[in-house]
């Protein structure tokens, strides 16, 4: 039943977040990757839904994704899209490449899926350059305590209709306690999503 909700997730993610893309989401993507340059690695690309606002500043794209149906789409988009990139079926927790290689590393609504927050962040920290930015726009944990307490509540069911996402995820907290240094984080909304995803954090962490 997991594979096959995968394989269902992954074809509804697109029209999921249609109205929130519309509504402000892909402004904020623009916004935030127009500060990648160099060699970029993407975390969790999915399917591909950042392709289209990387700037020219950017050298090398590579793409890394563990789930097989995102992969799929991923490719598919990467192809139509006619930006020369690199697909890597590969998970954060464990990336395949050699450390200090990448100048960017960006990760949109990511960390709230991977299974361990704090080793992703270290691989994170690992294949950077010295003074490499990590460019992240994640949902996170609310600082309503109220807001905080209902996705606590409904950690389980939103867990399995989200395909792992928890909604609940202390992300920002998880980067300050990394060997990243983080900078200034805005927090905002997203906008015509379900309310225990709504409270966003955006920033820049360097290496």
């Amino acid at each position: 039943m997991g594979k096959l909700w995968e394989h269902v997730f992954s074809a509804m993610y697109d029209p999921l977040l249609w109205a929130a893309e519309r509504a402000g989401m892909a402004r904020r993507r623009q916004h935030l990757l127009a500060r990648a340059s160099g060699r970029v690695l993407e975390l969790g690309a999915g399917t591909g839904i950042n392709l289209r606002h990387y700037p020219e500043a950017v050298a090398e794209l590579v793409l890394s994704e563990p789930a097989a149906p995102m992969v799929s789409r991923l490719k598919r988009r990467a192809r139509r899209s006619g930006r020369e990139c690199s697909v890597v079926p590969a998970g954060a927790e464990g990336l395949p490449f050699e450390d200090d290689i990448f100048d960017t590393v960006v990760s949109t609504l990511v960390l709230c899926t991977v299974n361990d927050p704090r080793r992703s962040i270290d691989e994170i920290a690992r294949v950077l350059r010295p003074g490499g930015r990590f460019l992240f726009l994640e949902h996170v944990r609310a600082d309503s305590r109220r807001l905080a307490r209902w996705q606590d509540r409904l950690h389980r069911p939103w867990h399995a209709f989200a395909a792992g996402c928890n909604a609940n995820r202390a992300t920002v907290e998880l980067l300050r306690e990394s060997p990243l240094r983080i900078g200034e984080v805005e927090r905002d909304h997203w906008s015509w999503m379900p309310v225990l995803v709504q409270p966003l954090a955006i920033g820049v962490a360097e290496a």
